[in-house]
């Protein structure tokens, strides 16, 4: 530790020199003028010989060599000025191939319904003859999808499911008892996008005869309503949202034949207590794989229905004390008895393959694969992303099907992501570490480089001139012997002699990482400015973040916030005790669970925080959704004391320092009725605090200046404040 801290002053001694010439960070050139934004390569697809990959451009589809990356074909261009009889495109947003890639699904002119669904315009675009022809009729679609054989589109609209024949544009109503609140055919409702990343709920047979797809029966889930204003007579918007321990939609699985027209319901037992997070194909297109969980979700099984007799099976069976995480990986090999998966059954997350009944582990270790990138069958190898050097760095694997040959294709530590070819011989590599923008490299499979694509030299420079760039790592043990890892940025005249306010960052939420060796966000830039203005800002992981096995993950369970708020009061003191900290002068400032958790230690914490900033934070995990949860707390009338012994409701007497509440009234996932509460609490406590609401803003509060003036509201207050 000491060695690391020296290293800190003399990398910030360096700087200081020269911060004199160093440009000042501006919230508008965070918020308004994108300064810092970073170049990226859009939505890359690799094509089916392996040897070429496709980006999305603002002007068309370009196709590139895998060999050289270099580009070799524009495969679609959207303006076209040959196609003057043609209605201009608007701006495509995604693409998708059919399987022969003769033609390209387009989506254009997306409206969002909640955090990741929404409804757009489609086009097919027909390689051969070069022409688009929108095939969104009758009002726009969700989730259009080609059939494997490329000759029709399935997609949702108004809560049911369509099929569409490419030839006649002709569609066909697969279900008809779709309705806003009450039946969902073919997507998910809104706890199941929000907490199993999951929107999609349809999906094609491998010979295109049969699409399998969910439908939910969410009549019986209470409503939440939210006020929207902005007219003479402000509307009301109500939707389904299943808080803890309440009624969840009612969740079938079904299987459309298109021949016959016929649908047959799955028989996977009591729908009412229990979740399909996850559904696929086998290789067999008889075959669909089913995964099921119980409530409390600390079981889980992988069922397999037989499409043409509605038998069920099982695959796989997992129980946990805590609970079962949704794998982050699941798939079938080309033999169609054979598959892959993740679990945390050792301890760690690890890569396992299930033949039959008989179960083998491929990875092994202290440590948790993060996901796998590729697997290359004829050679018998996973590529695939862990923690394996450190839980900060996430970096690139290649282990063979015996996991007995390893190999690190990642060449230093940071944090990637690797998009492959799709026979496993190339793959596009984004590299980034704490102070070092995204950097887009080619690479054949062995990890050699053949050519780097984009490397954001110009964002570094930029990055320079204003002086970022100084995220430094560390660890801190805490009184009970728990070393936990925080990152730190200081003034860039950092003088050791001196004191100054310290502002921490904070989030935590189970499986969560904050610390990590990435790339920030703009508040990576917005840190930075604060530390010229001579703030330190510093950020932990404490107890039950991620990326450091399932014990150090589970250790909340039942328990949400004690840990949490004992470790930030820990990390404040421990830095406080810092010759060069005002302890007096200790802020902490979190978004959603990280509001959550800022509001607890600034009320738990009163003696250590001097000020806090809370933005949409959860104040009672009773209103938040059962599918999260529930997950980490069970029921409220299972564990009544997890939900209450740590609920910033209960303690809001405490409040000494500077409390600042912020929430959007259009929160559709932590609801305005949190932030109502507490201040209710706070006034009934004869407490003063500073609250601003945002009228109509979602979670993330944005659209239009809102973001800038958010920041603007939370800096002026610190520097008020703090």
């Amino acid at each position: 530790m000491k060695k690391l801290f020296f290293a800190m002053m003399a990398a910030v001694a360096m700087m200081s020199s020269v911060s004199a010439q160093t440009k000042q960070i501006t919230l508008e050139d965070i918020w308004a003028r994108s300064t810092f934004r970073p170049q990226g390569i859009s939505s890359i697809r690799s094509m089916q010989d392996g040897e070429h990959y496709c980006i999305l451009t603002r002007n068309g589809i370009d196709k590139y060599s895998y060999k050289t990356g270099e580009k070799v074909d524009c495969l679609c261009a959207f303006h076209d000025p040959m196609r003057k009889s043609v209605k201009p495109m608007p701006p495509i947003e995604s693409y998708e191939f059919s399987q022969d890639e003769q033609k390209v699904l387009l989506s254009a002119e997306f409206e969002p319904i909640y955090r990741h669904s929404g409804v757009s315009t489609y086009y097919i675009y027909t390689i051969s003859d070069g022409t688009f022809q929108r095939i969104t009729q009758n009002g726009k679609q969700r989730l259009t999808t080609f059939s494997p054989d490329g000759k029709m589109v399935a997609f949702v609209r108004d809560n049911n499911l369509y099929t569409m024949s490419l030839s006649s544009l002709k569609e066909t109503q697969v279900t008809t008892d779709g309705r806003f609140n009450e039946i969902i055919n073919g997507t998910t409702d809104w706890v199941y996008e929000e907490e199993f990343a999951i929107t999609k709920g349809f999906y094609w047979s491998p010979d295109s005869k049969k699409i399998a797809f969910y439908r939910f029966d969410e009549s019986k889930v209470k409503q939440y309503s939210m006020q929207m204003w902005g007219e003479l007579y402000p509307e009301n918007y109500t939707y389904k949202y299943p808080k803890a321990g309440e009624d969840n939609s009612v969740v079938d699985v079904l299987i459309y034949d298109l021949e016959t027209g016929n649908t047959r319901k799955l028989d996977i037992g009591s729908q009412n207590d229990q979740y399909i997070p996850r559904i696929q194909w086998n290789r067999d297109p008889n075959k669909l794989a089913i995964m099921r969980m119980n409530r409390l979700q600390n079981k889980m099984e992988m069922l397999q229905a037989d499409a043409r007799t509605g038998e069920i099976s099982t695959l796989y069976v997992e129980e946990d004390e805590a609970y079962v995480e949704v794998p982050d990986t699941w798939m079938f090999l080309s033999d169609g008895k054979r598959m892959l998966f993740t679990s945390e059954r050792d301890g760690y997350n690890h890569i396992y393959m299930l033949t039959g009944t008989q179960i083998f582990q491929i990875t092994k270790g202290s440590y948790d694969v993060v996901s796998i990138c590729s697997v290359d069958e004829k050679n018998g190898l996973i590529y695939y992303l862990s923690h394996e050097s450190s839980p900060i760095n996430r970096e690139l694997y290649c282990i063979d099907f015996k996991g007995k040959k390893k190999t690190k294709l990642s060449d230093k530590p940071g944090w990637y992501s690797a998009s492959f070819s799709n026979n496993s011989k190339y793959y596009i590599s984004t590299f980034m570490d704490a102070n070092t923008p995204p950097v887009y490299t080619l690479h054949s499979s062995n990890g050699k480089l053949m050519k780097t694509l984009q490397d954001n030299a110009d964002l570094r420079e930029r990055m320079a001139e204003y002086g970022a760039g100084r995220k430094q790592f560390g660890t801190l043990t805490t009184s009970i012997g728990t070393e936990l890892n925080y990152y730190i940025i200081l003034p860039p005249d950092f003088d050791s002699t001196q004191k100054y306010p310290l502002f921490f960052y904070v989030y935590g939420g189970p499986g969560n990482q904050q610390v990590t060796n990435s790339y920030g966000s703009s508040d990576y830039y917005w840190f930075h400015m604060l530390a010229q203005h001579g703030y330190v800002v510093a950020c932990f992981d404490g107890r039950g973040t991620g990326g450091r096995g399932a014990h150090f993950k589970k250790m909340t369970y039942r328990n949400l916030g004690k840990m949490e708020c004992e470790d930030a009061i820990e990390a404040a003191r421990w830095f406080g005790k810092k010759s060069w900290i005002d302890e007096s002068r200790i802020g902490i400032f979190g978004w959603s669970f990280g509001g959550y958790l800022s509001t607890l230690s600034i009320l738990k914490g009163h003696d250590v925080f001097k000020s806090a900033i809370a933005v949409a934070p959860v104040i009672t995990w009773r209103y938040y959704d059962n599918i999260y949860t529930e997950r980490f707390l069970q029921r409220p009338q299972d564990n009544p004391r997890g939900y209450d012994d740590n609920s910033p409701l209960n303690f809001a007497n405490l409040l000494e320092g500077n409390y600042l509440l912020i929430h959007g009234t259009g929160d559709d996932n932590v609801h305005f009725q949190n932030a109502a509460d507490m201040v209710t609490k706070l006034e009934e406590a004869g407490k003063q605090f500073e609250f601003r609401i945002y009228p109509n803003k979602n979670h993330s509060i944005y659209g239009g200046n809102t973001r800038l003036n958010l920041y603007q509201l939370m800096t002026d207050f610190i520097y008020r404040k703090l």
